[in-house]
């Protein structure tokens, strides 16, 4: 029976994104840094006065051009931090009340798109998006009764910047002795392309 259970295939995140067996079994621990001990991040969270941290970790970032940059991410009780880990700096502040959805494709990639209509959107990629997407959408449901929205497509836009649009399309392609999954940014008449097996820690 034990082996039975370890061959079948992990359940769908919410009922529909695909899972990798590693995600399933992933423990969840919240701060993967270790933020009380560094004091460049504990600063950051202090001076804003949030005093409860509820993820940290550092995740992949998709920039206006297209390419990925690695930065840290750290969720709290009302707003999620982007920060710099090069040059400790602290590059973006989102309330969480700002936040209208989260979207993610329906495949086993690593991505999710932050939504922020007031503002611009936000394209990341972390082998821990299930737990990221779980924290901000209980974070949500705990300050008020807004809850932010998680939608789930092989397709969609999000705003690279105030005036710079890109539709983001998922592709699962075989290749030999695996199945990847091709991530497609496009604006305008240029398109680039980022392989899943590029994103994995």
């Amino acid at each position: 029976m034990e082996g039975e259970a370890a061959a079948r295939p992990p359940r769908p995140f919410m009922g529909v994104k695909a899972r990798r067996g590693a995600s399933f079994r992933r423990d969840v621990k919240g701060d993967y840094l270790d933020v009380p001990s560094d004091p460049f991040l504990s600063a950051i969270l202090s001076k804003q006065g949030d005093e409860t941290l509820l993820f940290a970790d550092k995740v992949l970032k998709c920039t206006g051009t297209g390419k990925m940059k690695r930065c840290i991410l750290m969720i709290t009780g009302s707003a999620i931090y982007l920060v710099d880990p090069d040059a400790d700096v602290l590059k973006r502040r989102i309330m969480l009340a700002a936040i209208d959805k989260i979207c993610l494709s329906k495949l086993c990639d690593n991505f999710f798109a932050v939504i922020v209509p007031s503002e611009y959107d936000c394209l990341m990629a972390s082998t821990r998006k299930t737990e990221i997407v779980t924290v901000l959408v209980e974070a949500s449901k705990s300050r008020s009764e807004y809850e932010i929205g998680v939608v789930f497509s092989n397709r969609f836009e999000y705003r690279a910047a105030a005036d710079m649009v890109k539709e983001v399309r998922f592709e699962e392609v075989d290749v030999p002795e695996q199945t990847d999954i091709i991530c497609w940014y496009t604006e305008l008449v240029w398109t680039s392309q980022i392989h899943g097996s590029n994103l994995r820690k």
